[in-house]
């Protein structure tokens, strides 16, 4: 009996020297890394491209409905999670407008509120893609596209996939080349 616990203090021992302090302790303060990214998805493409999907009329099982129609998505009265869209939203045509002003837009508010449901670069991990096919996550609004091969779906995937050149701002010409001819104002958007 002796034997036992005289090992005791022994084991005690040795935990406390594993990192230091009692085998009890919390583990020291966790420093997670900075942010490697910092980019942003274009704000061109998402007006012209990804808005219009939102806003549209969408028919699914439940009849026939928008993103931000029956108190789903809409920022008065929405109830469909993070995504708040402003229904009706004016486009915003003079991009001379200081950044700030561009930032106070009610299209800018959607286009931030649909880019926080991304993971930008990545569509297929981003809830804006992944909800609305009920593809490993719940939808309130159930299944709105029928596959990924959806032309709208594939609007959303390719403005996620394309962020603009990192150290410039969502309002970059860089992502004119999102539309064929490379001008927004004239373009069709690009999806593939």
């Amino acid at each position: 009996m002796t034997r036992r616990f005289s090992s005791i203090p022994f084991v005690v021992l040795m935990l406390a020297s594993c990192g230091g302090g009692s085998a009890l302790d919390n583990a020291p303060e966790i420093a997670n890394p900075a942010s490697t990214g910092g980019r942003k998805l274009s704000f061109v493409y998402f007006q012209k491209c990804v808005e219009p999907v939102l806003q549209a009329q969408i028919s699914s099982a439940g009849g026939s409905n928008s993103c931000t129609g029956s108190g789903c998505h809409d920022t008065v009265a929405g109830t469909g999670g993070a995504l708040r869209i402003v229904p009706g939203a004016a486009e915003v045509t003079d991009f001379t407008l200081a950044i700030d002003v561009l930032r106070a837009t009610d299209m800018y508010r959607n286009y931030y509120s649909a880019q926080g449901v991304t993971v930008i670069g990545a569509p297929d991990e981003s809830r804006l893609v992944n909800k609305p096919l009920l593809q490993g996550v719940l939808h309130g609004g159930g299944l709105i596209f029928s596959d990924s091969n959806d032309a709208r779906v594939q609007a959303l995937r390719y403005w996620i996939s394309r962020p603009v050149p990192e150290g410039q701002d969502e309002f970059s010409t860089s992502a004119n080349t999102m539309f064929t001819p490379a001008d927004p104002a004239s373009g069709a958007c690009k999806v593939e």
